[in-house]
């Protein structure tokens, strides 16, 4: 009858056959996923009337500090995704991306307010609401798609919330780049395809967490 074994012989037995795990580097997926938010903008702005965009931007303070502060909450929610999935890192990396999306939404409110002072605010077209919505889910899919596939090497321990904050990155993007095409104008129905969208890709992304990950 055979000895049994000690437990590090034990642990020399388990782990001859183990190959070593290439350590994963997020600074490098991020910048990644950056990249190829940078091609998104570099094909948009092809196609897009750059100096319209600019005039458009400079219009107003809100405008420019809207399309600023939904760049910078898309950098720090992506950071803030795949710092919240690695083991031993503090879910209060959620946090992050939540002063920036603040800003951003006080900017969006102070657009409306703007808007709201103006006599005939209550005649504005829902065309550009429905413009905002549907651009900002068709462009946040794919940035999603993309976001996912690079945290999924990180293997998320906490799936939900970093499928969340992915969302809140890829909305924050498509949101950015939007302004090639529209930018936030604070009218009612805009600030609705806004606000509405953004919730419904943290939403979905949230919701399909495990399917994505898994």
């Amino acid at each position: 009858m055979s000895e049994p074994l000690s437990h590090q012989q034990l642990i020399d037995k388990l782990s001859r056959d183990l190959k070593p795990v290439r350590r994963v580097r997020p600074a490098r997926l991020v910048l990644l996923w950056l990249v190829l938010v940078a091609v998104f903008a570099d094909v948009f702005a092809v196609r897009a009337d750059l100096h319209a965009m600019m005039a458009h931007l400079m219009l107003a303070p809100y405008m420019w500090l809207a399309a600023l502060s939904s760049a910078v909450t898309a950098v720090l929610a992506v950071i803030a995704a795949f710092m919240t999935g690695m083991p031993g890192r503090s879910p209060r990396w959620a946090l992050l991306p939540m002063p920036a999306l603040a800003w951003w939404v006080v900017e969006c409110g102070m657009g409306f307010a703007h808007i709201w002072s103006l006599p005939g605010w209550q005649d504005a077209r829902m065309l550009g609401g429905e413009y905002s919505f549907g651009f900002i889910l068709l462009v946040s899919l794919p940035l999603s798609a993309l976001l996912a596939l690079l945290l999924r090497r990180t293997f998320p321990v906490r799936p939900n919330l970093t499928a969340a904050l992915a969302g809140l990155a890829a909305a924050g993007a498509a949101v950015t780049l939007l302004n090639f095409f529209h930018a936030y104008d604070g009218s009612l129905p805009d600030l609705v395809g806004h606000l509405g969208a953004v919730a419904i890709i943290v939403g979905l992304n949230r919701l399909c967490a495990r399917w994505l990950f898994r």
